[in-house]
């Protein structure tokens, strides 16, 4: 049976063989497996934070030689309650992740994630290094205050100035100096309409941005209210509280815990949301880390360079 042709980047829609749900206080996470029962572990994490999985992150994975593990992060895709912020930080993700893998009785895994996914396979990798056989890591992000203020106050809005207006028009003027905490105002507020109308323009922001060039279909996806409710919520609550973190160079210092773990970074050139600056920087933190730079890509996993990178990737790290 062949599993691909030449042309296809990625590999063939497949569907899980097992999922379910896992209880953690007021929280059910929903988990998938994929691929072969008795391949190699690999676990995928899911952007945002509150971006779902999505059953295309099943596919850069060969499924004949991974089993592949999915989930949807707290408050988000299938797991319940919807946009529930209650016990929803990075170590609860983490914690979640140990769940997952214990449950399946996985004894090490590939970690893959990208832009917040690669936030949190860095917090987790930090935090269980022996768990983790390999990193597959793409548009760096490790929220902090800089990264924050380019792409929600003021730097990727010169790039995409008619994006970045619809993001604007959601805040009075005499709250633009801040619109992280003007956006928070009307999420914890009462005005329901409001508050979808916002998630929209948040989550359109983000998908305006996300592609080198423009993709109608991507920000159609991020109109979705269940999606955008999600999605702008948690991101904006994980970002007001600066990822839960000790202190914003908690990832970059830490990283000698993890500098002996095969690990590839995958990086566009143009990407404006997660800009390459950040991945340089955790590569000269990390020499024994490969930097792989697609030349004409932007942030999304699906760009074809950086899909194409990343199903090399794993290729390559499935005959470990």
């Amino acid at each position: 049976m062949k599993f691909f042709k030449k042309k296809q980047i990625l590999y063939p829609a497949i569907e899980p063989y097992n999922s379910g749900f896992i209880k953690s206080g007021v929280h059910e996470i929903y988990y998938e497996e994929c691929g072969n029962p008795k391949g190699k572990p690999a676990v995928f994490l899911h952007g945002g934070p509150g971006g779902g999985a999505g059953k295309f992150s099943r596919r850069f994975f060969n499924p004949r030689k991974y089993r592949i593990v999915l989930f949807d992060q707290r408050g988000c895709g299938k797991s319940k309650p919807h946009t529930c912020l209650e016990d929803n930080t990075t170590w609860h993700l983490v914690q979640d992740i140990e769940l997952i893998r214990k449950k399946l009785e996985i004894e090490r895994w590939l970690v893959f994630g990208g832009s917040w996914g690669s936030t949190l396979a860095l917090a987790y990798a930090q935090k269980h290094p022996e768990y983790v056989s390999e990193l597959v890591l793409r548009g760096i992000f490790m929220l902090r205050e800089k990264e924050l203020k380019w792409f929600y106050q003021y730097g990727a809005s010169e790039m995409y100035p008619e994006a970045w207006q619809g993001f604007l028009n959601e805040i009075p003027k005499t709250e633009h100096s801040d619109l992280i905490e003007a956006y928070r105002k009307i999420f914890n507020g009462d005005d329901e309409e409001k508050k979808l109308s916002a998630a929209k323009a948040w989550s359109k922001w983000e998908a305006s941005a996300s592609f080198i060039n423009h993709n109608p279909e991507a920000i159609k996806d991020s109109d979705n209210a269940e999606f955008a409710l999600a999605f702008a919520q948690i991101e904006n609550h994980y970002f007001v509280n600066n990822g839960f973190l000790d202190h914003e160079n908690q990832l970059l210092d830490n990283v000698d815990l993890i500098r002996h773990i095969p690990s590839v970074i995958v990086q566009g050139r143009y990407d404006v949301v997660c800009p390459p600056t950040t991945a340089y920087e955790l590569h000269r933190r990390w020499p024994e880390s490969e930097l792989k730079i697609a030349p004409f890509s932007g942030h999304s996993a699906f760009e074809k360079e950086i899909s194409k990178l990343l199903v090399e990737t794993t290729d390559k790290f499935s005959k470990n």
